[in-house]
């Protein structure tokens, strides 16, 4: 089960909105597919992306994945705690595991995410 109060995108990634702000990561369903994440790549403040776009990617012991923006925005706040230790982000993934900050740039964009029931049903659709 994916936390209330979190959008989530058909990519596998949160976003937690507050404000103009919203803080982005991925989903525990992303995380247990990844296995053991051992690198973590991401962007710079001040970069900017367009919704679905690539910001960074995440290495496991079984793969390399892409990560996607949820919604369009400019990097303000990258977690360090994660780059520095990736493992973070296999205990905590909806917590200590987040992985940027972005300011949002167009909100009406919201309307293309998933509640968390929305996102479960859509995960158990994939199965």
């Amino acid at each position: 089960m994916n936390p209330e109060g979190l959008l989530y995108s058909k990519d596998h990634e949160w976003i937690g909105i507050n404000g103009d702000t919203g803080t982005v990561g991925i989903t525990l369903h992303a995380q247990e597919a990844l296995g053991e994440v051992v690198y973590i790549e991401l962007p710079g403040v001040g970069d900017k992306f367009d919704a679905h776009k690539s910001f960074g990617s995440v290495e496991s012991v079984k793969a390399v994945s892409e990560l996607f923006m949820p919604m369009s925005g400019e990097v303000i706040e990258v977690n360090s705690t994660i780059k520095d230790k990736p493992e973070t982000l296999n205990a905590d993934p909806y917590g200590k595991g987040w992985l940027i900050r972005i300011r949002i740039a167009n909100p009406a964009e919201t309307s293309a995410l998933l509640s968390a029931q929305a996102y479960d049903n859509y995960i158990s659709a994939e199965a």
